[in-house]
């Protein structure tokens, strides 16, 4: 497997663990340099991540290690639709979740172990599982007792699922190029 995609999994994880595991350390550095400076830096160092990842995932040879559950695929295109549905957590579901993001990272991860059970998807997945799980404990530890937000209206919840439709179906037809995997055959 490609260390290529050891090192984007772990950059992206690192710039993603810094400001909840290190809110002080993140005030001294937007303090020096600004707050927009330091978004930008993380932002592209977001995407750079992304890119290292996906290189990586596509330079990785494919090597089986379990045999994903036959309805494994089945259920993996509802738990994806719910994912971009919290993913861009928008409407009443911050009322119920209080991470809805980074639990669209878990659900992601744990749909794709549902269709593959190859070695560069268990580590991608388990590994951006375990992060988001791990981001969610420093956030709580950072933030203390959950607030909920007020009740939005019903029509921001109506725009969430539509926004998250529109997204499904344009990663739907995006995965080839982007995993190098179609769905018709992931």
């Amino acid at each position: 497997m490609s260390i290529i995609l050891y090192i984007g999994i772990f950059l992206f994880c690192l710039i993603h663990l810094f400001p909840a595991a290190f809110s002080g350390r993140r005030q001294v550095i937007v303090g020096k340099i600004g707050e927009k400076p330091f978004k930008g830096i993380f932002s592209l160092l977001t995407v750079l991540s992304i890119v290292i990842i996906v290189i990586g995932w596509r330079s990785s040879d494919f090597e089986s290690i379990y045999s994903p559950p036959e309805w494994g695929r089945m259920a993996t295109a509802p738990l994806m639709l719910l994912t971009f549905f919290l993913f861009i957590s928008s409407g009443n579901i911050k009322r119920l979740i209080r991470h809805p993001q980074l639990t669209s990272v878990i659900l992601w991860a744990v749909a794709h172990l549902l269709s593959n059970g190859d070695k560069r998807s268990v580590v991608l997945f388990s590994s951006l599982a375990i992060w988001a799980a791990v981001d969610m404990y420093f956030l709580n530890r950072r933030d203390g007792k959950w607030q909920k937000p007020d009740v939005v209206p019903f029509s921001a919840d109506v725009k969430a699922v539509l926004i998250a439709l529109v997204i499904y179906i344009g990663v739907s037809f995006a995965h080839v190029y982007i995993a190098g995997v179609s769905l018709a055959h992931s």
